[in-house]
């Protein structure tokens, strides 16, 4: 029997015995989302030190194919030097919004050669609970709070105040891609990195700190292989 992509990629909306399952689903990764143009500069140039090329557009929205999509707490990656980031994810399904977390895992050898191929390599590990988000323009998002451990060591942690807003975000999506009515799943950007270096790590804990103090959580395990 062939999979779909509603059959891989089911989520629980949280507080709720809600399931909602994703088929023709438009998935992207948002780059360079921090609210903060200066900074996002500085890491543009930070990047280019180390041979990534500066991207065409600021956001940058990268398609990746939704089979890579995986609420499984085990998957397996090509490569040895890959690594996660922590992620709000913002979903539309059926014309409701939702927001998840995520990890954009990414080859970071590849990334010096291609930003877009380096995020389309790996599988994109995404919490099986959502909550919904019946407005983004009164929702806190700034009062949200992201963090990121690996192998059992604080990674990232922040607010998402550095970020552009979902409704930002989603105005730029309209934009430059049009809205062909599918449902959409997008990694909405990163937070900058406590020690400054990617780990190569094998256990990720993400967790996504709602304003009201509840919590989307997510925990995945890589091995090396195809």
């Amino acid at each position: 029997m062939t999979e779909t992509v509603a059959d891989l990629l089911g989520f629980t909306v949280l507080d709720s015995a809600e399931t909602i399952r994703f088929e023709q689903v438009r998935a992207l990764v948002a780059g360079y989302t921090g609210r903060d143009e200066a900074a996002v500069r500085h890491h543009i140039d930070e990047l280019a030190a180390i041979g990534v090329a500066p991207p065409a557009d600021v956001p940058m929205l990268y398609p990746i194919d939704s089979a890579t999509l995986t609420t499984s707490a085990h998957t397996a990656i090509a490569g040895g030097y890959t690594s996660g980031e922590v992620e709000p994810v913002v979903l539309r399904h059926s014309g409701r919004y939702y927001l998840g977390v995520g990890s954009d895992h990414t080859d970071r050898e590849l990334e010096t050669v291609d930003i877009g191929d380096s995020k389309r390599a790996c599988p994109k590990p995404v919490g099986g609970t959502v909550v919904e988000i019946a407005d983004w323009a009164s929702f806190d998002w700034d009062g949200c709070r992201m963090r990121s451990h690996v192998d059992g060591k604080l990674y990232q942690d922040g607010t998402l105040a550095a970020l552009r807003t979902p409704t930002d975000l989603l105005t730029v999506i309209d934009e430059r891609l049009g809205d062909d009515g599918r449902d959409l799943l997008c990694f909405a950007g990163t937070l900058p990195l406590l020690d400054g270096q990617f780990t190569p790590g094998t256990r990720w804990d993400l967790e996504l700190v709602l304003p009201d103090g509840r919590t989307l959580a997510h925990s995945y395990t890589i091995t090396e292989g195809a």
